[in-house]
């Protein structure tokens, strides 16, 4: 067996700071109150981590790119056949990029409609002010309603896989702890970069990110023209 670098240190922070927001801005929406100070802080920093999964999976490490999981049909029906080489398998199968790829739709939709919702009471997304409240009041009850439930639900299905696939003797927890993935000798996988000019790189593009989305929470405090 030989030992191959699949997930570069900046896949690996984003991954498990995704998580831990994500499980935050659940249990801080259930709670309420106070507490819904750091859900808009969970809320900004998941939007940050989004933007710089993007970015990251255009200059990224090799196989955090999105070219090299992008499920198409192709990838698909030879995953599901049992005929993917190691190169469409070695990071996120074809169905795990399916899965991953619904979790960050899920969460860009929940993030959108949370920059213009308002609880009508004390806490209104900062965007509010751009629309109109027939808009606010549609992307309030998806935030509240659908939009909570399909990250929850994508979630849970998240977990169940992992432990599905460890129950098949397939760690997937381990090479996004580690970065690095055994695999049979003879078979030939390019290393994802993860030298210190690639995470430099990373802060660079995360720091990008963080303007982004200041940016974008300021324009609801930007004042009208005319």
């Amino acid at each position: 067996m030989t030992t191959v670098r699949i997930w570069d240190l900046p896949t690996r922070l984003f991954h498990w700071a995704l998580a831990a927001c994500v499980i935050g801005l659940i249990v801080s929406a259930k709670v309420g109150g106070d507490a819904m100070n750091w859900h808009f802080r969970l809320a900004y920093a998941v939007f940050t981590l989004l933007v710089f999964r993007v970015l990251w999976g255009l200059v990224g490490g090799h196989w955090s790119r999105f070219a090299t999981f992008f499920p198409t049909p192709g990838r698909i029906a030879r995953y599901l056949g049992g005929r993917a080489p190691a190169s469409e398998t070695a990071g996120h199968s074809a169905v795990g990029a399916l899965s991953v790829l619904a979790m960050m739709a899920a969460l860009v939709l929940q993030v959108a409609s949370g920059l213009f919702t308002d609880d009508e009471i004390a806490f209104a997304g900062p965007l509010t002010s751009l629309v109109s409240g027939d808009w606010v009041s549609r992307a309030t009850t998806w935030h509240k309603g659908w939009g909570q439930y399909l990250v929850i639900g994508l979630v849970v299905l998240h977990v169940v896989a992992v432990f599905a696939y460890l129950a098949r003797r397939k760690n997937l927890i381990g090479p996004m702890l580690t970065g690095d993935k055994r695999v049979a000798d003879g078979v030939a996988l390019p290393s994802s970069r993860d030298g210190a000019g690639n995470r430099v790189l990373a802060l660079v593009l995360l720091a990008v990110s963080a303007g982004v989305v200041y940016a974008v929470v300021q324009l609801g405090a930007a004042p009208a023209l005319g």
